[in-house]
């Protein structure tokens, strides 16, 4: 279980720009159940337009291919997506200070670096690229069947390029 953001510095699919948009992922999986189903919900900033929050829906749910099918384990696994949300989103992603608000779902607040030598990118997104890992004070989803509450559980920051086709 956990929970993934993003903020897109730069960048448009087509003619729709989505630049400055926040976007995040609430998810579930297991490796002990064959194939490694996700269920997962995705936020979308309720200040895009709806071509944005569109070109967006596409670019995350891998229906516009690109990148997608190499990044984005629900887009390449079994999956159930339980909703698209448009919500508003409160990210601040600077390092060791990174905060998200997810009104009235999701809150995360990131307490500092972890120190300790095992790694937490397993299949995160960015995982590849130079980040740092990271313990969270918080880190609360409350949105239906997913549902869950964490401190101190570890968690990675890192850039992400998304290239379309």
């Amino acid at each position: 279980m956990g929970l993934l953001s993003w903020l897109i510095e730069k960048g448009a699919t087509d003619e729709v720009d989505l630049s400055g948009l926040p976007v995040a992922v609430a998810c579930r999986y297991s490796d002990d159940e064959p194939g490694s189903p996700w269920t997962w919900v995705l936020y979308l900033d309720s200040r895009a337009d709806d071509e944005q929050r569109t070109a967006l829906e596409g670019i995350f749910t891998g229906r516009l291919g690109g990148d997608a099918a190499t990044h984005f384990p629900w887009a390449w696994k079994r999956s159930e997506l339980v909703a698209v949300r448009p919500v508003e989103i409160d990210v601040d992603h600077t390092r060791r200070r990174q905060r998200l608000r997810i009104r009235d779902r999701v809150s995360v607040r990131i307490r500092d670096r972890y120190d300790g030598v095992e790694t937490v990118t397993c299949v995160i997104p960015g995982h590849e690229q130079a980040g740092e890992e990271l313990v969270a004070d918080e880190l609360v989803v409350e949105d239906g069947e997913l549902a869950f509450a964490y401190r101190g559980v570890c968690g990675y920051g890192s850039t992400f390029d998304y290239a379309g086709l």
